[in-house]
Parts: C-alpha cells; structure tokens; sequence
C-alpha cells in the first residue's frame, strides 16, 4: 500500500476522501473539531510536495437532498484558519461548478466540495457516481478510517479508477495502532468494554478473549450479564435474548484463563434522568422500578486499579450514561486510569465513538497513546473483517 511519505504530489491534484462528520451546534459552530485537526498533516505533506488538494467528505445522514444543516459549508472558515489559506468550497460534489473549480485547482490550493451524501448514490456504491467524482483528481487519497469499513462509492468504489491510490496519515497511523494492539500487545494486556449492547460488541469480545489478560465489562452491556447469573437488575437495559451468549462469554473467558471483570457494584437511578434520584447498590440487587445508570465506586476502583497496572489497554465504550453529570464519574475515572497506565510507560488505545469523545471532552486526547476517530471501523479491523476501504487501497 503506497503511503503519503512514499509519494511525490508535485503538480498533482490529491482527491482526498477526509472524514469531516463532525458535531455542530444549533449555530452550525464546530463542537468538536478532532476530526478536521487529524487531516491537517495529510493535507500540509502534499501542499509541501507542491501539489494541491480536493476535499471530499460527508456530514451527518441527510435523507433528502442537500440540507443547510448537514452542509460542509460550516467547516469552511475552521480550515482556512487552520491551513492558513483561503479554502474554496463547491456547493455540489460533482457537476458543473466542482469540475470547474478542480480544473483551474493551482497547487498549494484547497478546494472543500459539498456533502457526499447529499447523493443517495455516494451510501449505495454507485460506480457512475464514483467515477464523476473520480474526474476532478489525479491521485487518489483515502484519509477517512471512520469509513472505511463503507463501500461507499468514494471510500471503495472510486479507487479503481485511478493508477495512484495512496494511505492518508490517519489511516496509516489508525492500521498501525490496531496492529500494535493486535499483534505485539505488552502484557499485561486489558480490554475495556462499555456501551449498551453486548450484540454491538459479540465479535470483539470473542475476538478480545483469545489475546487479553483482563476484560473489563462495563456500561449498560454489563446488566445482561448479571440477569444471565441469576441476579436483580431492576429496570436496567437488558437483551433478554443474549442471556446464553452472556453465559457463554463467561464461560470462555474461564477457560481462556481471562480475568473478567464486572462492576461490583452500580449507581442506579428511579428514572433516565440526571434529576432522578440515586443511590448506589451491589450488582445482583437493584430493587425494582430502578435502573443501573453507572458503576459504582467499588467497582471504578477495582477497573481502576487492573487498568493502571497494565501494559497494552484498549478502550472502547463509556462505563455509564456518561453524557449526564451523575452518571459520568465511573468513565472519568476509567479515563483517569488509562491516563496513570499510559504515564507508567504502557500503551493506550482509544477505539473511537463515545470513549473517544469522553477522553477528548476530559482533556485526556493527548494524555493516551492514541485517540481513534472511527470507532465502528476500529471494531471491525480488530475483529478480522476486511474493510473495503482500506482494501481499495492494495489492489
């Protein structure tokens, strides 16, 4: 796979499909800007190289055409500033206007095109629409990781209509942290798991379960389990359907010899509500008309102390409803952990989606050995699924 370092961009156009999903606010202001500051050094290299760059992304799920809030036109001012040049924008992603625009593109340039997904054609792989896009460059550049488990017409189809097709660094750096964690874990090695749902996470915990040390359940997944061993969750998220599949899990962790961890205890709540009233309990006992909302000290404690000890942590998913202040003291305190881990010389993986979030939002971003920005294609590189989009970029 050919790699922004091994290439030369001179007098080249870079197509780069970047991911610039990024949260606004009601005032259409960047809430969260990792993203768009993760392209900056794919984007500086080619400048550099003395080619210039078109920037193709999408931006939320729009359903029915072009919609002012899912516009890449909010972006625009951010990565001027942060360029340091005047980034032009094509109000469509193909036609006209765009083909112009990239046509007259002189190097050192910026040209930002219109959401991808104002095209149903873009979600759907549709080869006419890929090739459109395919036309306003020379070299092809997939930079967007948080896609690339897509096959997205500019994420996989695309590739095919271009000779050079080159690695941006996120992705580079994304497949390499992945494969450390895979492949030359330091032990002791420790996986945490939190979200909602065991069904979202089923292949990598079974994956996890063959390579870790200490797995560590925790979030509103962790409720499933106690209701398979018998035990009282009250009102708390439950997949009553993957109760045996808890069981299973449990089972082979015991005999992959895997410390799983449960939280001891919980932070449970009268309702799903940062005003509800609380109190805290051991698992196996939460009284009815109550939920789980977070773990309790006990159990932040004991995830704690097992994280800081560790070599290698991988991290994916928040350890309660953590968007809420009451209910967010067990991330920060898992997040306090993998920071004290990474300071003691181990390494630390941040698998994207909320954790990435919690860890950004703390001011941890750079306290970690890496924060990723695709947290469902992380997932499923680490469970052993080709990702179409890095796939695009071998062949």
């Amino acid at each position: 796979m050919k790699t922004v370092d091994n290439f030369n961009f001179n007098n080249r156009k870079a197509l780069i499909r970047v991911d610039f999903n990024v949260p606004l606010d009601a005032s259409f202001q960047i809430t969260d800007d990792t993203r768009l500051k993760a392209a900056i050094a794919t984007i500086e290299k080619i400048h550099k190289d003395g080619g210039s760059v078109i920037l193709m992304s999408h931006l939320g799920r729009p359903k029915d055409g072009p919609t002012e809030k899912y516009s890449l036109k909010h972006v625009v001012g951010y990565l001027s500033k942060a360029l340091h040049t005047n980034v032009q924008f094509a109000d469509d992603c193909i036609g006209a206007q765009a083909t112009e625009k990239a046509k007259n593109l002189k190097a050192g340039e910026v040209l930002l095109l219109e959401n991808l997904r104002f095209y149903k054609e873009e979600e759907k792989g549709d080869i006419e629409f890929a090739k459109k896009l395919a036309q306003l460059g020379d070299v092809y550049v997939n930079d967007a990781f948080g896609t690339a488990h897509r096959a997205h017409a500019s994420t996989a189809v695309i590739a095919q209509f271009f000779t050079d097709k080159v690695c941006g660094y996120i992705m580079q750096a994304e497949l390499d942290n992945a494969k450390k964690v895979l492949e030359k874990a330091e032990r002791p090695f420790t996986a945490i798991m939190g979200g909602a749902k065991i069904s979202d996470k089923i292949l990598i915990i079974e994956k996890l379960l063959d390579t870790v040390d200490n797995l560590i359940i925790g979030g509103g997944m962790s409720y499933t389990f106690f209701k398979a061993m018998g035990g009282a969750i009250g009102n708390s998220l439950v997949e009553a359907d993957k109760l045996d599949l808890a069981n299973a899990l449990i089972k082979k962790a015991k005999e992959k010899g895997v410390d799983l961890l449960l939280p001891i205890d919980s932070v449970i709540a009268d309702a799903f509500s940062n005003e509800a009233n609380t109190q805290t309990v051991m698992n196996g006992s939460i009284p009815d008309g109550w939920m789980g909302l977070d773990i309790g000290p006990q159990a932040a404690a004991v995830f704690a102390k097992t994280i800081a000890e560790s070599k290698t942590v991988l991290w994916n998913g928040p350890m309660g409803v953590f968007e809420m202040e009451n209910f967010a003291k067990g991330t920060i305190e898992v997040a306090k952990a993998v920071v004290k881990a990474t300071e003691n010389g181990g390494f630390s993986l941040i698998g994207g989606g909320d954790s990435a979030a919690a860890v950004n939002n703390l001011g941890y971003g750079d306290k970690v050995s890496y924060v990723s920005t695709g947290g469902g294609a992380l997932l499923e590189y680490m469970e052993g699924k080709i990702l179409p989009g890095v796939a695009a970029l071998e062949q």
